[in-house]
């Protein structure tokens, strides 16, 4: 870059992302509570300390029995069993299920030693002391096995993770009060320019408002970051040395105006005397002026003084630098809708509309095995919804759907 001349070369986009990316240094983790731990990401693997559920429990409301004694049973031939007592959600059974028995039993209620299924209520005529089985069951019919939804030992969540609001019920139930997270960047917002006041100031003749300010400071809490605004500086050598300091204290810097080759842009000038300068002048528009620099391990972007520049250079330098301090790259952004192909048919009932859970992977979508309404994990597992409308009967394989992200998916940087 010549001042006053223009930019004889300019940066390709991906490369001066590239760039920046590897010169950021990963900020410390902290220990938040499950509470606080929502959008932030995850510094360590989440172990599961305990299978869930941590016994077999009844899928159904019904009656816990022993499936070989409904083999047979039918509408016609019923079988016939004496309900010898009844088992409460939340309770140890006291009742042990013995030949031609079964006791009364709720969803979510432990299964009662002796039995090995649950015969739906829909299947089943009380005649008093006893129950007629109207349909026979296989072992573990109608029950949610122990270690079914996960497993003691399983990595449940990975690191680079962003916490979305179904981990944080998935975390609870496996008894995480706190979880190991990356610290939040802290940036500092810097508009520059003799012709800028405040919002709330009188508006002189030759001034403009700060819009940048505000509406960079916005962009950084949408996405997780804690923004400190210093206000406006002006095209003063001494005077952006200065607030670029007090700047320094924090974890990132963000400047707007002052980027170009103008005798008044002199915000790379100054910069380039506390760190190296990874670019400025990019192949893109509106944003050509964009900069970047590291100091100390910490990006300062210098972004054009333009809104609509300064905006669209923040999504594409700021966002990934400030994403590259916590060790990962953000590959798309939750609801967002992509396209793939159905790796494995996918089946659905007529009449109802499904939603399917299923993992989208560089354009190839596999549907989840375990994806019952009691099963949270599956929210976790995958990270799109497959819908199903009411008059299709499922997706067959080599199909091309469109699913929407139910969660960010991010990429751990080397």
């Amino acid at each position: 870059m010549v001042r006053g001349i223009g930019f004889k070369t300019r940066t390709n986009v991906e490369e001066a992302v590239n760039s920046l990316i590897s010169k950021v240094k990963p900020l410390k983790t902290e220990s938040v509570g499950i509470y606080q731990s929502y959008g932030r990401v995850l510094a360590e693997d989440v172990v599961s300390p305990i299978d869930v559920p941590p016994f077999d429990r009844a899928a159904m409301d019904g009656f816990a029995v022993r499936a070989e004694d409904t083999f047979g049973s039918s509408p016609t031939n019923p079988m016939l069993l004496k309900v010898v007592g009844e088992v409460e959600i939340g309770e140890r059974p006291s009742v042990t299920v013995g030949e031609g028995e079964a006791v009364k039993i709720v969803t979510g209620a432990p299964l009662p030693n002796g039995a090995n299924a649950v015969l739906m209520l829909e299947h089943a005529n009380v005649r008093g002391d006893f129950v007629e089985v109207l349909k026979p069951l296989t072992p573990f019919k109608n029950v949610s096995r122990k270690g079914e939804d996960i497993k003691k030992g399983e990595v449940i969540l990975k690191k680079g993770e962003i916490i979305q609001p179904q981990d944080v019920g998935v975390l609870a139930s496996l008894g995480y009060g706190e979880v190991e997270v990356f610290r939040k960047p802290r940036v500092a917002v810097i508009s520059t320019g003799n012709e800028l006041v405040e919002v709330g100031s009188p508006l002189e003749y030759g001034k403009i408002y700060n819009s940048n300010n505000p509406m960079i400071f916005a962009a950084l809490i949408e996405n997780g970051f804690d923004p400190i605004s210093l206000g406006i500086v002006r095209d003063d050598e001494e005077e952006i040395e200065r607030v670029l300091v007090r700047g320094l204290e924090f974890d990132a810097v963000i400047f707007t105006g002052g980027t170009s080759v103008g005798e008044r842009d002199l915000v790379p000038k100054v910069v380039e005397k506390y760190g190296e300068i990874i670019f400025h002048g990019v192949s893109m528009k509106p944003g050509m002026p964009t900069g970047a620099a590291v100091v100390e391990g910490k990006p300062i972007l210098m972004l054009p003084g333009s809104p609509a520049a300064a905006f669209l250079s923040f999504y594409t330098f700021a966002i990934p630098a400030l994403y590259g301090l916590m060790s990962i790259r953000l590959v798309a952004r939750k609801w967002s809708r992509v396209k793939g192909t159905v790796q494995s048919r996918i089946p659905s009932e007529i009449g109802v509309r499904t939603n399917a859970r299923v993992i989208w992977e560089n354009g190839r979508i596999h549907p989840l095995r375990t994806s019952g309404s009691g099963i949270l994990s599956s929210l976790v597992r995958a990270n799109a919804l497959l819908i199903i409308p009411e008059e299709k009967e499922g997706y067959e394989e080599g199909e091309e759907v469109e699913v929407t992200l139910i969660r960010d998916i991010t990429e751990v940087l080397k």
